[in-house]
């Protein structure tokens, strides 16, 4: 888990940054509304960097009024609070205006008994999906052939690593194989974003169970 911790505080810092393409800068922006040790993070990074370019030469800026107009209404605030703004009932607002509506609004797939997904973008280079599982659901044992990033939203999943609840990303690459599986108590909903496909492994009879759910 430390690993995983120490790639957020990257992705953190890349947000920060504005370096992140639209999909993974919406999750990290969703996880600081959710996690305020996170936000506080975020906004230390940002006074940082503030301190940085108070200390450079200034450049002349061409359309000053309508690039600094762009620069406010590309992010929210990040949240400094101890206690986040998120409402633990529905989606982060980032994440809520992206998806194009709250979780009552989704119009969900079933792609496997027991899971659904609601698929926000889709190109040869990400797809951004919110995702949802049944209690106790397993989702087939696979691996990455790239990053992909998970948010959890409500409820929670576990694999080897440990725990994910609510407000918790997982970080995934090349490096990992797992089998996440909801837990019993409530469905777990996340979003995630892939930038490469998965490839399934394991055991046979194994896959076969979970891809049918049982």
């Amino acid at each position: 888990m430390l690993l995983n911790l120490e790639r957020l505080d990257l992705l953190i810092a890349h947000y920060v940054a504005g370096a992140l393409p639209k999909p993974a800068d919406v999750l990290v922006g969703s996880y600081l509304e959710m996690q305020a040790a996170a936000a506080r993070l975020a906004s230390l990074l940002e006074g940082i960097a503030g301190e940085v370019l108070a200390g450079s030469e200034p450049l002349a800026m061409s359309n000053r009024d309508q690039s600094l107009e762009k620069i406010f209404l590309s992010r929210p605030p990040v949240i400094t609070g101890e206690k986040s703004q998120y409402s633990r009932s529905g989606l982060p607002s980032l994440l809520q205006s992206y998806a194009g509506g709250d979780l009552a609004d989704i119009p969900w797939r079933t792609r496997l008994p027991g899971f659904r997904q609601y698929v926000i973008e889709k190109s040869k280079d990400v797809e951004a999906s919110l995702l949802w599982l049944r209690p106790g659901r397993a989702l087939p044992h696979h691996g990455h052939k790239g990053l992909e990033l998970t948010l959890v939203i409500e409820g929670e999943f576990h694999d080897h690593r440990g725990r994910f609840a609510a407000g918790d990303v997982s970080v995934a690459d090349e490096t990992l194989d797992h089998r996440p599986v909801a837990a019993s108590r409530a469905p777990c909903i996340c979003f995630s974003i892939l930038f490469a496909p998965i490839s399934l492994s394991g055991r046979i009879p194994r896959l076969v169970g979970d891809i049918l759910g049982i």
